[in-house]
């Protein structure tokens, strides 16, 4: 179980309100009232990105062209885990990037896991530790190999969806009977010629903001976000650095890289420390 979440500093819940209200405006956060804390201005400038993200998504749309935004977060060791070899991730990082998660949540339309993190882990992917409106939750499981009988596939806790290729989506809707989710059929979600090659991350994007769903988080697990980042489908990227030693674990990030050192992504970043966590904010976007 995780521990009871930290206390924040005095002057953070009522900036975290005004951040909210920014959300349902889709407005930047305004300038708070008086000086903030230190912690409380570290805090605001990791969030910050996300909000100005909708105002420029909601000023597009008149425009015709909508645009979508992508985060995506990763928790993992000081050695590059996320969990350990036999995939017990519970818990990798401490309460504090804990109610981070949450938040992400909170700012975002909707949240994406792969079909191996439901499988391993049965997440809610709710914002029941912070206030703030849950995300629409998508599973994304092209070849529907998920069982349906995964606690956010019933719950109903939150608008669900369940994305598998055109191809199988007909036998995830079978499994889901009497459940509480949407089964969405992406044509060529998959490669018919190469099935292993994954998901294709710009048809998940454009499925998701043809329903209005234009900030997206891409929670987990490292193989999903190791494919969205590979695709260059982020617009940022969080990586939660635990003190901890896993050894031979299931690695985040994940694929083939550079063979120079010179030709490794660099982007710039901000650092936050999240209790006895690092959090590295990634800008793949540099202006």
């Amino acid at each position: 179980m995780p521990t009871p979440d930290p206390p924040l500093p005095d002057d953070w819940p009522a900036l975290w309100q005004r951040l909210l209200h920014a959300r349902a405006q889709a407005a930047a956060a305004p300038p708070p009232d008086g000086t903030l804390s230190a912690a409380s201005a570290a805090l605001l400038a990791v969030y910050q990105p996300l909000l100005q993200a909708r105002q420029a998504i909601a000023g597009s749309a008149p425009h015709g062209h909508p645009g979508t935004w992508t985060v995506a977060q990763l928790g993992q060791s000081l050695d590059g885990c996320v969990a350990t070899a036999a995939g017990d991730s519970y818990y990798v990082t401490g309460p504090q990037s804990l109610l981070h998660l949450h938040r992400l949540r909170a700012l975002c339309d909707a949240v994406l896991v792969g079909a191996g993190t439901v499988a391993a882990d049965d997440p809610q992917l709710t914002t029941r530790r912070v206030p703030g409106p849950n995300p629409v939750r998508v599973v994304l499981d092209p070849a529907a190999r998920l069982d349906g009988r995964a606690r956010l596939l019933r719950d109903a806790a939150a608008p669900t969806l369940w994305l598998c290729d055109a191809r199988h989506a007909a036998a995830a809707r079978e499994r889901l009977q009497g459940g509480a989710a949407e089964v969405v059929a992406v044509p060529a979600l998959l490669d018919a010629a190469d099935p292993a090659r994954g998901p294709d991350p710009a048809r998940v994007l454009a499925t998701l903001a043809a329903r209005g769903l234009r900030l997206v988080f891409v929670e987990g697990g490292g193989v999903t976000v190791s494919r969205f980042l590979a695709a260059g489908a982020l617009d940022r990227l969080h990586l939660v650095i635990a003190p901890v030693v896993i050894g031979d674990g299931r690695r985040g990030l994940q694929g083939a890289g550079p063979a120079r050192m010179a030709d490794c992504l660099r982007p710039p970043a901000q650092r936050l420390a999240l209790g006895d966590d690092m959090l590295w904010d990634l800008d793949l976007r540099p202006r």
